[in-house]
């Protein structure tokens, strides 16, 4: 297949270039994200593999179609950039990577969470300075404390067994609970007992319209002063300016994402030579108990290597009109 790659970096083209030759797909990398503006740079193509941030709306699918492009690869687990009702009436083959290495978000949310608490960021800035004094660096044990994981899926399991060795109590809500991880010695509870219990909350579920501003200011009041909450998961989960709020009243203690609500103009680039025009990221970022990363929870090399080959596999089943192993598309599965 000939596919157009939007959202393309270096990374991408490192990892997908490692293994093409193993594959027969001609892939053509393109920067810019895919939109109502760039969609046409599609034409002539058999397929396009886009990103977390490029549109996949309904408009867009509509010119993919009139374009002959009946085949789009996803090249990250979440899809809620997609109009998954517009793609079936359209006909569209929809695939995606469902799980790359759970590891590698878990353990940058435990990243997060160590920094955050234990302020080694500050530190480093400090000790660069010459500045070797240990004042407003005092952090919080993470052992015996009561970690609440909000989501239990490949993601969220294997933060649970991380948090399990690090000697915390944890407990989790999901739908559907996880019966290795009980036996494990996770917990599960309802959310509103997750978020009253919980010194420690992570979130590792879907965007799902039942999940927008799953932490907003009826859930933050439910919660324990100086609690931490670590999302890795997707922005909007998250009502910024609710959690914003929680930050100036210390009702949250410390703060650590790789997702933003709003991050799809600011993540992915350089802006350090422009004016940041969100209010909202700039608040955040004058809090010294406020960790931002820019979705990079993903980025570890056995994890580009698994996006790349999944990604090929699903270009190799859509090219063979096979039954799709990794649809978004209801009809598929």
């Amino acid at each position: 297949m000939k596919v157009a790659f939007f959202s393309s970096k270096s990374y991408d083209r490192s990892s997908f270039d490692q293994i093409k030759p193993n594959f027969k797909h001609n892939i053509s990398y393109f920067e810019v994200k895919l939109d109502t503006d760039t969609v046409y740079l599609a034409r002539g193509f058999d397929a396009i593999c886009t990103f977390v941030n490029d549109h996949l709306d309904k408009k867009v699918l509509e010119i993919l179609k009139d374009l002959n492009i009946k085949n789009v690869v996803l090249r990250c687990a979440g899809y809620n950039q997609v109009d998954l009702e517009s793609a079936e009436q359209l006909g569209l083959r929809i695939c995606r990577v469902p799980a790359y290495s759970p590891e590698a978000v878990a353990e940058h949310a435990l990243a997060l969470l160590m920094t955050v608490v234990r302020k080694t960021h500050k530190a480093y800035n400090r000790v660069r300075d010459n500045n070797f004094s240990l004042e407003g660096l005092i952090g919080i044990n993470i052992y015996k404390q009561t970690a609440g994981i909000i989501g239990t899926g490949a993601i969220g399991g294997a933060f649970c067994r991380i948090m399990l060795g690090m000697g915390c109590n944890v407990i989790a809500y999901d739908r559907y609970e996880n019966e290795s991880l009980k036996t494990a010695g996770v917990t599960y509870v309802s959310l509103e007992s997750l978020l009253k219990q919980s010194t420690i909350i992570s979130l590792h579920c879907p965007l799902t319209p039942d999940t927008k501003h799953l932490i907003n200011n009826n859930r933050l009041n439910l919660m324990q002063n100086g609690v931490a909450i670590i999302n890795t998961s997707r922005g909007a989960l998250i009502h910024t300016k609710a959690v914003i709020k929680a930050l100036k009243k210390k009702k949250i203690g410390y703060l650590g994402i790789d997702v933003y609500e709003q991050e799809e103009d600011l993540f992915f680039k350089d802006l350090s030579e422009e004016i940041l025009l969100d209010e909202d990221i700039a608040r955040l970022m004058t809090f010294p108990n406020v960790l931002i990363t820019g979705h990079q929870a993903f980025l570890t090399k056995e994890a580009l290597h698994q996006i790349a080959k999944t990604t090929l596999e699903n270009l190799d089943e859509l090219e063979s009109e096979a039954k799709l192993t990794n649809s978004v598309l209801k009809t598929e599965i």
